[in-house]
């Protein structure tokens, strides 16, 4: 939309897009209404066009299926999840104790404690019969999430420390599997850094689930505390595991200094 005046008056086209953009915008929070009473399983466009007094063939003329509503809702939770990350590290305190991999992964477990039914149509039991486009929109968001764990993760490191991350050996099939894999997916890790960061993210993750799932409800109020220490051991597994700078890396001096300025050492 825009500010000027003359432009709200220039023709029924911008009208018909904002009213077309308010109703897609009432219908996925209609969606999400019926996913946080139902669960991501319960839902149908049936029951959401008929919470907002709609034909499910006027809703049909937004969403042509419920595979391309579904694809709406998790596109947008994943780039909300990444937002509320990216929200928490850009408003950390230059200066704070809190190692800013631990801070994101706090605003990762916040949202999905907030969001829980939003949280499980992403992360939970894969739908039954929908099928994700092969356009990329349900795979952006979780790129972002991981590019930014990525960079606290790994950010401090050189190519040619990270080639040399201490791991037990690789198989040659695992090792040229993560050779391959594209930029976007990896971010361009050699592949035991790679290999570190799956399992490193399978750890974060795990504990969030367990926790929006219910299953550490018997930790009660103090899981937060559990979570942060956890945190805590799994940064500091990964920053023992990648080697200081060769006296052979180019970018040795440069990665030492932002290895101390980072806390990384």
């Amino acid at each position: 939309m825009t500010d000027d005046p003359a432009a709200s008056v220039a023709g029924p086209a911008p009208l018909r897009r904002r009213r077309r953009a308010a109703a897609i915008r009432e219908i996925l929070d209609a969606a999400q209404e019926q996913i946080a009473l139902h669960g991501p399983s319960g839902l149908s466009l049936r029951s959401v066009a008929r919470s907002l007094d709609m034909t499910v063939q006027a809703l049909y003329h937004y969403f042509p299926s419920r595979d391309e509503l579904i694809t709406a809702l998790i596109s947008e939770a994943y780039h909300e999840l990444a937002d509320a990350v990216a929200s928490a590290l850009d408003t950390a305190p230059p200066d704070g104790d809190l190692p800013r991999f631990v801070i994101a992964a706090e605003a990762f477990r916040r949202w999905g404690l907030d969001h829980p039914a939003r949280f499980q149509l992403i992360y939970g039991t894969p739908l039954l019969h929908y099928q994700a486009p092969a356009d990329g929109r349900t795979t952006a968001g979780p790129r972002r999430i991981a590019a930014l764990f990525l960079r606290e993760l790994f950010g401090v490191f050189t190519q040619e420390q990270l080639a040399r991350t201490e791991l037990p050996p690789l198989s040659p099939e695992l090792r040229a599997h993560l050779a391959q894999l594209p930029p976007e997916a990896a971010g361009g890790l050699p592949p035991q850094a790679a290999a570190l960061f799956i399992s490193l993210w399978g750890h974060l993750h795990g504990l969030v689930v367990l926790e929006v799932f219910g299953h550490t409800a018997f930790i009660g109020p103090l899981q937060a505390e559990i979570f942060r220490n956890a945190m805590h051991t799994l940064l500091a597994d990964a920053r023992r595991r990648v080697p200081a700078p060769s006296a052979s890396d180019p970018n040795a001096s440069v990665s030492h200094v932002s290895q101390r300025r980072h806390g990384a050492m």
